[in-house]
């Protein structure tokens, strides 16, 4: 009886170790040199297939003509933009953005189309800016696929994956029962009890995700301490996810920290990052004013993005499609791209060569030559 008892346990003991597992077929793809540790192995059945894009409105017609500041009121981002071009990007966004509905009437009032008393036109007119400013200043992350609305909004009138303050975020004035955010499974990092709420120390602060050292604690050559791992380690988890990859799509196993071991991916991950965070503090949140309490998360803060809001589980947005020919004034003007927050380029090579340089607070940023 007692051997039956014993083989029932460990049975079930097996089982429930199985249940962690991730069963099924895998795919694996040598991503750089054998022996490397440059190899992305995913589940098959997670694979994330890009949806349809949806078709133009009318095909684009030719530049040229009045524009339409000479054509209608009240036109302050576009202006200088042919009014067939103006028009056909306004169906667009209309396709785009808006619900099926309501389309021209959720952002214009249609008695007053130039009237800016719907909050929904003044987003859209900043967020235009936005898509002008991602186009070019961030062209070292998006490359020259670009982006239009569509990358995030996908059809809704709110992109489906979008962030807020948590609720318990900020603290109760209380150790007892306060997980101080971690230690609770949560989809942000993986189901794992790193801190769930990685984005607002990261992608609308500048938290220094630099927390390879070999000191424990901070200290005047090192920015971060150990323990700033886990909230990294949680970042890096919903990047992973977010794209559908594993940590060696960007690092190499051999060495996490090295730029001149890591893929490609890793630079522009890099400025992604940068990215988001500009996006986040000069496009939405400086529009806090504007939204309505339905458009805020409960610490009151407009709902902001993080990388699931383009990538959607992809490792490129759309599969790598891109839409900007068919709206190409939202390509922007040229502007310079941003350069890396800390360091001269040619600090890069230096710190090749002294690897110990890669652990404090001097350490180079990857530069947009190394793509």
């Amino acid at each position: 009886m007692s051997r039956y008892v014993t083989t029932t346990v460990a049975a079930a003991a097996a089982t429930l170790l199985l249940a962690g597992c991730e069963p099924g077929a895998k795919m694996s793809t040598q991503t750089g040199f054998r022996g490397t540790g440059l190899e992305q192995i995913v589940d098959v059945s997670s694979i994330k297939e890009a949806t349809a894009l949806p078709p133009e409105p009318y095909p684009l017609p030719p530049d040229g003509g009045p524009t339409a500041a000479q054509t209608y009121q009240n036109v302050k981002v576009l202006g200088a933009v042919s009014a067939e071009r103006f028009n056909h990007l306004m169906a667009s966004i209309t396709q785009w953005v808006a619900p099926p509905e309501q389309g021209c009437n959720y952002c214009h009032n249609p008695e007053n189309m130039a009237s800016d008393e719907k909050y929904t036109k003044i987003v859209a007119r900043r967020m235009l800016q936005m898509t002008q400013t991602i186009n070019s200043r961030w062209s070292s992350h998006v490359q020259k696929t670009g982006v239009t609305c569509y990358t995030c909004h996908a059809g809704n009138a709110v992109p489906l994956n979008v962030w807020a303050v948590a609720q318990n975020s900020l603290g109760t004035g209380t150790i007892r029962g306060n997980k101080r955010g971690q230690n609770t499974p949560d989809p942000n990092v993986g189901y794992a009890s790193l801190p769930s709420d990685p984005f607002a120390a990261y992608f609308q602060g500048k938290g220094n995700i630099r927390v390879a050292s070999d000191q424990a604690l901070a200290s005047p050559n090192h920015v971060v301490s150990i323990k700033d791992a886990e909230a990294s380690y949680g970042l890096m988890m919903h990047v992973s996810t977010a794209l559908g990859v594993n940590c060696t799509y960007c690092h190499n196993s051999q060495s996490f920290r090295a730029w001149n071991l890591s893929r490609a991916q890793r630079g522009t991950a890099y400025y992604g990052i940068r990215m988001v965070r500009d996006v986040n503090e000069n496009y939405i949140t400086s529009l806090a004013s504007v939204f309505p309490a339905n458009r805020k998360g409960p610490q009151g803060d407009p709902y902001k993005v993080n990388c699931t809001t383009c990538h959607q589980g992809l490792p490129k947005p759309l599969g790598g499609r891109s839409m900007i020919a068919q709206a190409p004034s939202l390509k922007g003007p040229d502007m310079l791209t941003a350069a890396p927050e800390v360091g001269p380029a040619e600090a890069i090579p230096a710190a090749f060569r002294d690897p110990s340089s890669m652990t404090d607070k001097t350490e180079p940023s990857p530069t947009a030559t190394q793509k």
